[in-house]
Parts: structure tokens; C-alpha cells; sequence
């Protein structure tokens, strides 16, 4: 079982930067894929960003060039920078952790981010 904890979310105005941090209760050097994801009301659930174990990265095309992932092993935390804010970035974002060797994914329980417009 994996625990994921969630911080760093709150209001912004558009433009602005904010960061998002995801502590793991295990090694995430372990952890063959670490993501964020994001909802909004009425929306289904959408790909952000993820990092593997061995540092690739991968980005949505919405927020390609302004958000960037990254990752502590020493600190077993996520992160995600983000850069440029805009008011379509609104969103509860979640961090996700994919483990291959049990099959399995686990779900932070997300923080609100809010840029105004």
C-alpha cells in the first residue's frame, strides 16, 4: 500500500507560478511511474504530466513549456512546478504512482488549485 500526500495547492492570479508537492510513504525510486492528473467539475479525469523511475518525462500538450515534473528520491516527493498560470489550469490536481510489479496505482487525495482570471 501506497500513501500519497498532497500539498501546495491554493489561489493564484493568472501569470503566476505555484508549486505542487506529493509525499510517498515508500521509496519512489521503486515506483516505476509518478503523475499528476486534474479535474474540474463536470470533466473527466485528465493527464498533467508524469516522470519515471529513470527520469523521463512526459507532458500534456496543454501544459507543455509551462509546468514541469520532477521528482526527491532522498525526500520520496513529487513535484510540479508550474509556471505561467492561466485561468484553464483551475483544477484539483492528483498525484498518482504506478507500481508495475503489483499491478497497481494509487491516488492522492488532491489539492485545489484556483488562477484567476
Amino acid at each position: 500500500q501506497v500513501q500519497l500526500v498532497e500539498s501546495g495547492g491554493g489561489l493564484v492570479q493568472a501569470g503566476e507560478s505555484l508549486k505542487l508537492s506529493c509525499a510517498a510513504s515508500t521509496t519512489i525510486a521503486s515506483i516505476n511511474a509518478m503523475s499528476w492528473y486534474r479535474q474540474t467539475p463536470g470533466k473527466q479525469r485528465e493527464f498533467v504530466a508524469t516522470i519515471s523511475s529513470g527520469g523521463v518525462t512526459n507532458y500534456a500538450a496543454s501544459v507543455k513549456g509551462r509546468f514541469t515534473i520532477s521528482k526527491d528520491n532522498t525526500k520520496n516527493t513529487l513535484y510540479l512546478e508550474m509556471d505561467s498560470l492561466k485561468h484553464e489550469d483551475t483544477a484539483v490536481y492528483f498525484c498518482n504512482a504506478f507500481l508495475i510489479v503489483t499491478r497497481d496505482e494509487y491516488w492522492g487525495q488532491g489539492t485545489q488549485v484556483t488562477v484567476s482570471s
